[in-house]
């Protein structure tokens, strides 16, 4: 009997062990790391991608808040590292300098309402957690993201260091997605003009492809005009001349948009 116990032990510690080094990155590679979150009763899980020797590095790491597409809602946790800025992640896991939070959006739901408030949660939680940089967090999503990037960044204006939108919007794209659209300048009769005059003075690096046929071009065009208009110190825009609606991959392999990020600090 007392054999048996201790063998129960042995596993208990064995099963212990294990999970520990599930949480832990590798010292040799970044990694992601599973957590929840719960917010107004809603319990929602996100990712968290820890860089390589995160514990090791120098001063506290920069944070990146990650609001990804319509094809990633749902509630697995893990359908929103599969597209955009995770698969660039996995391909860079060993060299990518900061954490990066993932929250995920329930099926047919926006970035809005709780849902934004549950991906700033997760990114408060990421930020105690590692000691994450309050100074360098910064906000970037794609499509459906990318409009979830303006609502977050409206509604905390002071908050981000820098924004990075792709492929989004601030008007609905469609008459069929009438809930897409940046909530808080919708009564605005210039909303273009009223998101330049509130994010004034936050670096913005938009990106969008000429050829998109889901979300067209025109609003960042008019945005990037309203900004310029508002005498803004930093917003830039890129157009790839024969990009599609994937305008995430070719913004997340630039080498320029990362330096230019990272530089920035609140």
């Amino acid at each position: 009997m007392a054999r048996q116990r201790m063998r129960g032990w042995w596993v208990v510690l064995a099963v212990l062990s294990m999970s520990g080094c599930a949480s832990t990155p590798a010292a040799d590679t970044g990694q992601f790391v599973k957590r929840t979150v719960t917010v107004d009763g809603r319990q929602s899980r996100y990712q968290v991608f820890v860089p390589r020797d995160a514990q090791a590095q120098r001063g506290a790491l920069p944070v990146v808040l990650f609001l990804h597409g319509s094809g990633e809602r749902g509630s697995d946790g893990r359908q929103q590292t599969h597209a955009g800025l995770g698969p660039y992640l996995r391909e860079h896991a060993r060299d990518f300098p900061a954490l990066v939070v993932l929250p995920q959006a329930p099926k047919d739901e926006e970035w809005s309402g709780i849902n934004n408030r549950i991906a700033l949660a997760a990114l408060d939680a990421t930020v105690a957690e590692f000691g994450a940089d309050p100074t360098r967090q910064y906000l970037t999503g794609m499509s459906m993201g990318g409009y979830g990037s303006w609502n977050i960044a409206l509604d905390n204006p002071t908050r981000f260091a820098a924004i990075v939108p792709v492929c989004g919007a601030v008007l609905a794209p469609h008459a069929v997605r009438a809930s897409l659209f940046v909530e808080s300048v919708a009564a605005e009769a210039d909303p273009y003009a009223a998101i330049a005059a509130r994010l004034n003075a936050t670096p913005i690096w938009m990106f969008h492809g000429a050829q998109d046929d889901v979300v067209l071009p025109e609003d960042d065009r008019r945005l990037k005009a309203a900004f310029d208009q508002a005498g803004a110190k930093d917003v830039r825009y890129t157009e790839y001349p024969e990009g599609n609606h994937n305008a995430w991959d070719a913004t997340y392999a630039d080498a320029a948009m990362w330096e230019w990020l990272f530089t920035q600090r609140r």
